[in-house]
């Protein structure tokens, strides 16, 4: 490490090279971004996915690391680490293309009665985390509610499983404001499942 770098030469114990290192030497030497692709596009992709369908991942995840690939020379990882970083890029993406994820919400809602509607559910990654099946469509229509960003701090916390540190610097928002807003998110739809947690054995803390 030279003393005028910003990124720590970081290593885990079996020598693998460290996320913030590989965006680093990528600046020098794009296709070491390769790497960064290979960790997390499975995670990226299925978060695409739950949120927004199949299709729509396979054809937008790459747009994703592109961005963060064109943006790689204002990474700081004095501001975070690069996990949550990629989700901001697809939060952004997420954002161009919200009326087909409420779209999705609303179909989950006026399906809700069926089993295969629930069976092969794209927001299973929530959704099976209520106790009561029943409460399906319930939930879609308190999740088509929700604002966009307490709706992005939802998901990015049950589908992204990401730390509330993460969601804040994905979302760019003060860390404080994560809790609240997963605690009066929460508080929400407790009260319109009728007391079912609805990210069992998730903490509000």
């Amino acid at each position: 490490m030279t003393a005028n770098s910003t990124v720590p030469d970081l290593a885990d114990p079996r020598g693998t090279v460290s996320d913030e290192v590989l965006v680093e030497l990528s600046r020098r030497t794009p296709e070491r971004f390769g790497e960064i692709y290979d960790r997390y596009v499975s995670d990226i992709h299925a978060y695409l996915g739950r949120r927004l369908g199949p299709q729509a991942a396979d054809d937008l995840t790459a747009e994703v690391f592109l961005a963060a690939f064109r943006k790689r020379e204002t990474f700081d990882p004095r501001r975070g680490a690069v996990r949550p970083w990629l989700y901001g890029f697809a939060g952004n993406v997420i954002a161009l293309h919200r009326r087909a994820e409420l779209r999705r919400l609303a179909a989950l809602q006026r399906s809700a009665g069926g089993d295969d509607a629930w069976e092969h559910s794209h927001e299973d990654g929530v959704l099976t985390r209520v106790d009561a099946v029943s409460a399906q469509g319930r939930l879609a229509a308190e999740l088509l509610a929700l604002s966009d960003g307490d709706r992005d701090v939802l998901l990015l916390s049950a589908l992204g499983e990401l730390s509330h540190e993460e969601v804040a610097k994905a979302l760019d928002i003060p860390y404080g404001t994560v809790g609240s807003r997963l605690s009066r998110v929460r508080r929400k739809l407790r009260a319109a499942l009728g007391g079912v947690n609805p990210l069992r054995g998730g903490s509000d803390e």
